[in-house]
């Protein structure tokens, strides 16, 4: 099988997964399809059927739509055998979703298209996995256990050192994530965990020692199998216990041997997983002793990180140094971030929103790139406890990354949620 196509047909690639029913999702999808049809790609996505149908404006970009389940990606790498069998080339598999990435791998390992290993990618989805895979490779992991219940929890809490963090093994948007002080608090994060499926146990979590330090990610994408660093980006969390992300500034102010060594480690732990395509999103800490590695996504960041990409770098297309690569028309690396961005979202206190004070003057003003609100009067607030509880967000571009954080900032506090109780 080969992946360079020929002159006879034009170039088709595949959405995995298409996008969730939500703004941040759609646009994503949007995005890699319409970077994918600027380059003469024939265009297929695959869905639940059920979200087909709730998202018509990715279906718009996408020549052919498929209901395929990407939670099972033995019927996903199933239904792309058929469609080899029947002739159909895909050049490029790539998934923007959390959840369709293991799909996608064995999507392109049944077509014979560049990609990542199913099993490096199953590895990266389980977050106890990853921690153990990086830290047999050397890479600094605080200790960690995976507890099938209460008692377990307690016996890993008593024998390390605190505090701690539990969380699900494999779910995202910070859903579950509480910081734990003591035995006493296990009680209220294990039942924040994400609830089982109706009958079902409760399935195994993870607790793990809690790293202090400043947390980052860096973004970039595989280039001829190698990781390149696009940019660092710097997060700013709501107060703990919980672990929900606050805002992002890219590019990360940093020193340059510090950025250098977010970077270094980050290349380290991609080469040490076995990835070597499409865009990737490392999370990791800086702290006193060092670089900490966290969670790794072999997808672009949330959060709207591809839109802070896009400015920071004029004329960057992501998907589309995918694209390119994987058809060997890359000219070369794209440059550092010459501008910055910043992106701040909207926590306003519990209860009844009666108005919002100040959004038209926000959508107006000349540095923001994208402003929604995801609440209106009438609308119940409740304490934020993952990303989906959030209210909105404000992303702002400026010249520097001190400059699109302090906006970003001072425009969020000049929306006022005004609340009655109820």
């Amino acid at each position: 099988m080969t992946t360079r196509t020929s002159g006879s047909r034009p170039p088709a690639t595949v959405l995995v997964g298409g996008a969730g029913a939500i703004p941040l999702g759609v646009d994503v999808a949007r995005t890699a399809l319409a970077q994918a049809r600027a380059r003469g790609f024939v265009t297929h996505q695959t869905n639940q059927p059920s979200t087909l149908e709730l998202t018509p404006q990715v279906a718009e970009l996408a020549d052919f739509s498929w209901a395929v389940d990407f939670a099972d990606p033995e019927e996903s790498a199933a239904w792309a055998r058929r469609q080899y069998a029947e002739g159909q080339r895909f050049d490029v598999v790539i998934g923007v979703r959390e959840y369709a990435q293991v799909a996608t791998a064995e999507i392109a390992a049944a077509v014979g298209a560049p990609g990542n290993p199913p099993e490096a990618v199953r590895t990266v989805r389980t977050k106890d996995r990853c921690r153990a895979a990086l830290a047999a490779a050397g890479l600094p992991q605080p200790a960690f256990r995976v507890c099938a219940d209460r008692a377990e929890a307690e016996s890993f809490v008593a024998a390390t050192s605190g505090p701690w963090v539990v969380k699900p093994r494999d779910a995202m948007g910070s859903e579950g994530v509480r910081e734990v002080g003591g035995p006493g608090d296990l009680d209220a994060a294990i039942a924040a965990l994400p609830a089982p499926a109706a009958g079902a146990p409760r399935p195994p979590f993870l607790v793990e020692e809690f790293v202090e330090g400043d947390e980052f990610s860096v973004e970039g994408v595989f280039l001829g199998g190698a990781p390149h660093v696009l940019a660092v980006t710097r997060k700013r969390l709501v107060n703990p216990p919980l672990f929900v992300e606050a805002g992002h500034v890219l590019p990360a102010p940093l020193p340059e041997d510090v950025r250098a060594l977010l970077e270094r480690e980050t290349v380290r732990a991609l080469r040490a997983l076995g990835l070597r395509f499409g865009v990737f999103h490392v999370e990791l800490w800086h702290t006193a002793g060092g670089v900490v590695l966290g969670e790794v996504h072999v997808r672009n960041g949330g959060d709207w990180i591809h839109t802070l990409l896009g400015y920071a770098i004029p004329g960057l297309e992501l998907f589309g140094l995918v694209y390119d690569d994987a058809l060997g028309r890359l000219d070369g690396p794209p440059p550092a971030p010459s501008r910055a961005a910043a992106v701040r979202f909207l926590v306003p206190p519990p209860g009844v929103v009666e108005r919002v004070e100040g959004w038209e003057a926000i959508r107006r003003h000349p540095s923001v790139l994208r402003a929604e609100l995801s609440v209106e009067p009438g609308a119940r607030v409740l304490p934020v406890t993952d990303s989906h509880g959030r209210a909105g967000e404000i992303v702002v571009g400026a010249e520097t990354p001190e400059r699109a954080e302090s906006l970003a900032e001072e425009l969020a506090e000049s929306v006022k949620f005004v609340m009655v109780e109820g």
